[in-house]
């Protein structure tokens, strides 16, 4: 499954990823010092396996893992979208091949010995609310395509495969390395909540109490806020995008429309009415921009400038805008949003509480500081 690209948010791409594979553009692996590693065949080679691609998933046996060979009464077991994984112990090698699974496991004290890159082309993969749970180590950084035989050369006791996008062919192929942990059956691919990652994770590394201290205090963070601004509650708020000429809102179980949940907030009418099942995003016609009218107004863009939003000629047509209530979250803000974990929430919500709250103080005179710098402002 190749990775989104930063020039569109995720959320643009998660209904194309899910119905075909194929739409998304094919990225190989790109890892400096790449020929330390084995090359697969002397990896398969190793593990008594003699096969290539993913057709080596019907012949991997036997492997290094095999969950009926090591099972026990003590074993954990996670039923999930692809079967069930069991760990014999707790896990201490873990490679992270979620695009935002690296923020809890480092949030449990974890460090991962493989980071799988999204984007942003940060110093192992970490971005700035996570990395001081990084210290000195250095993970392997993966790009684009899952490579089997680096994720191999990395000994791990667990892979994560939550929000990873790899197809039931490649986690067969994957669990004769070590078990692989999926989204739990009932989650969209790339839709589970948070705080079931953070709580999944915890179970499987043995720091379940550490894991509901770290929910616990980032839902603490958005009680703190919504008691600070208890007139938020019930007011409407959306996050809209604009890229490549195309507007929208982020809507049902996208990161971006559950942080404004968890602040109280509503989406307006009529982008729930255009919200469809399964959906992360709904396109609005050039046209008619209205369905954006809401109290709160969030831009979200992976660019600091953005003439093309300041430019939009509906925009102006909103009384969001000629009521200064827009909020500007550009790229760090952006990436805290998109990634939806419980070490970015808090970060963004951090970030944009103070905006959030001059946009919806009632005063139109009254300067969003994003807003401005943004251009955004009437």
């Amino acid at each position: 499954m190749s990775k989104p690209g930063p020039e569109i948010q995720d959320a643009l791409v998660r209904r194309s990823i899910r119905g075909a594979k194929q739409s998304i553009p094919e990225v190989r692996q790109s890892i400096p010092g790449r020929s330390r590693h084995p090359h697969r065949r002397q990896v398969l080679a190793g593990l008594g396996i003699f096969a290539s691609g993913i057709a080596a998933s019907s012949v991997l046996a036997p492997a290094i893992f095999s969950p009926s060979a090591f099972a026990s009464e003590q074993d954990l077991r996670f039923k999930h979208a692809f079967g069930e994984t069991v760990l014999p112990k707790p896990a201490r090698r873990v490679v992270s091949l979620g695009y935002t699974t690296q923020d809890p496991l480092l949030a449990l004290g974890i460090v991962p010995v493989g980071i799988r890159e999204w984007y942003g082309n940060l110093p192992h993969a970490v971005w700035p609310w996570a990395t001081p749970y990084l210290g000195d180590s250095k993970p392997t950084v993966l790009s684009g395509e899952v490579s089997v035989e680096i994720v191999a050369s990395l000994a791990p006791d667990l892979i994560v495969g939550i929000g990873s996008g790899i197809s039931r062919a490649e986690y067969d192929l994957l669990s004769q390395i070590a078990p692989v942990l999926m989204h739990p059956e009932g989650n969209d691919a790339y839709g589970t909540p948070w705080d079931v990652v953070t709580r999944l994770l915890g179970r499987a590394t043995g720091m379940a109490d550490k894991a509901e201290q770290l929910i616990a205090g980032t839902r603490g963070a958005f009680t703190s806020a919504r008691k600070a601004h208890p007139d938020w509650e019930g007011k409407t708020g959306v996050c809209a995008y604009h890229t490549s000429g195309e507007t929208g809102a982020f809507v049902g179980t996208d990161t971006r429309a559950t942080f404004l949940k968890e602040l109280g907030l509503v989406p307006p009418g009529a982008i729930a009415s255009l919200s469809a099942p399964d959906s992360f995003f709904a396109r609005l016609s050039p046209e008619d921009l209205s369905p954006l009218d809401a109290d709160l107004l969030i831009w979200v863009s992976s660019f600091d400038t953005v003439p093309d939003i300041v430019a939009l000629p509906m925009r102006k047509t909103l009384n969001a805008h000629w009521q200064g209530r827009e909020v500007f979250a550009g790229p760090l803000i952006a990436g805290a949003l998109s990634f939806g974990s419980v070490l970015s929430l808090p970060f963004a919500l951090k970030a944009l509480e103070e905006d959030i709250a001059l946009a919806l103080d009632g005063n139109a005179d009254t300067p969003v500081p994003s807003s401005v710098k943004a251009g955004l402002t009437r």
